[in-house]
């Protein structure tokens, strides 16, 4: 089972720190988008789980940082769901140049389906289904 999604975007002054290279910080923030992009590219929309009350925490995140990223370059966020469990799902993510010819970052976060009152509950079917299909 193996779910992929590509996306690029563009790095903004505002993403960059007083040395000019990408903060840390904002390539958590391009996992986020590359998790959110291929959910919906797969038919699960965020807002959609949440109004029927399942949320899905970040409870562990892991960044190894290879190669900084500068102001005005286009990125390329590689995520991929590597596991489904009962309770929970594992994206891992890949961040590459423009030409896809150096690795800039990579990591993975771990997400427990929880409900509203956060408690660790079993993965929607619909959810797990189309992350399976």
């Amino acid at each position: 089972m193996k779910k992929r999604g590509e996306y690029r975007i563009r790095v903004t002054y505002a993403d960059t720190d007083a040395m000019g290279v990408v903060y840390y910080a904002n390539y958590l923030k391009w996992f986020e988008i590359g998790r959110s992009e291929l959910m919906r590219d797969m038919g699960i929309v965020y807002s959609e789980l949440e109004t029927e009350g399942y949320y899905l925490p970040v409870i562990e995140a892991h960044c190894h940082y290879l190669l900084p990223a500068r102001y005005d370059e286009i990125v390329v966020i590689e995520t991929e769901i590597t596991a489904i469990r009962r309770a929970s799902v594992r994206f891992d993510y890949v961040i590459r140049d423009e030409t896809k010819e150096r690795i800039l970052a990579e990591g993975f976060t771990l997400h427990p389906f929880t409900s509203r009152e956060g408690k660790i509950v079993r993965a929607p079917k619909h959810v797990s289904d189309k992350i399976t299909e």
